[in-house]
């Protein structure tokens, strides 16, 4: 009984994990916002140990942080905290993307293809941040080190925010650019060329970096 009491809490904690997850992730819960247990459980039908659980697997993915006595909540990031993440990856996902090349598969490229080719058609921003997430997190598919993988994935949880609020900012015709780097990185991608893979990559992540710098008003929403 005991077991299947665990395998019940298992499954409510990865479905409330899921929810609060997209939540966090498409910006209905902001940074700094106070996730509450009893709100969560009376919301989704469950009681709080499954939700006490799914935070903490939140948590080991970046996405909430606890504080003791207060509770969860999306963490808040400053300017310079943003800029020290993206630099984190300006280092780390040029490794990830040499690693993964010689294993990524035909189906994985030609996946790569069509999701960029669903950016290009500009179906909107939830949309664009999603796939524009999916194309660079699916190019690391062949790295073999899991944990270098689930450290990006963390970096990127604690920058989304900051990613939507740019895009709003800079607008669908800042686009192209985008597009240009991506299919730079495609065509070196396709050629299995790391040292062309690397430099795009790098530049990719450097350049938003340095364009979010000129928008303190973004860090300004953040902690209002």
């Amino acid at each position: 009984m005991s077991e299947l009491h665990d395998v019940a809490v298992g499954a409510a904690s990865e479905r409330i994990a899921a929810s609060l997850r997209e939540a966090i992730l498409s910006g209905e819960i902001a940074p700094g916002q106070w996730i509450r247990q009893e709100e969560v459980a009376a919301r989704l039908g469950a009681s709080r140990l499954p939700v006490r659980e799914a935070l903490r697997m939140l948590e080991a993915e970046g996405l909430t942080e606890h504080e003791a006595n207060k509770g969860s909540r999306v963490p808040m990031l400053g300017m310079h905290e943003v800029a020290v993440v993206y630099q984190m990856r300006e280092r780390l996902e040029p490794l990830a993307l040499t690693e993964s090349l010689p294993h990524l598969t035909p189906e994985q490229i030609a996946h790569l293809e069509q999701v960029q080719a669903r950016i290009e058609s500009d179906e909107g921003l939830p949309e664009f941040l999603a796939l524009d997430r999916e194309f660079h997190l699916m190019s690391y598919a062949g790295c073999p080190t899991e944990r270098l993988v689930s450290t990006i994935s963390r970096l990127w949880n604690a920058t989304q925010h900051h990613r939507r609020a740019f895009m709003l900012l800079s607008g669908p015709e800042r686009r192209w650019i985008v597009n240009s780097e991506h299919r730079l990185l495609l065509d070196a991608i396709r050629r299995r060329d790391a040292v062309d893979g690397e430099r795009y990559l790098s530049g990719h992540i450097r350049r938003t970096r340095t364009e979010l710098a000129q928008h303190p008003e973004v860090f300004a929403a953040s902690s209002s």
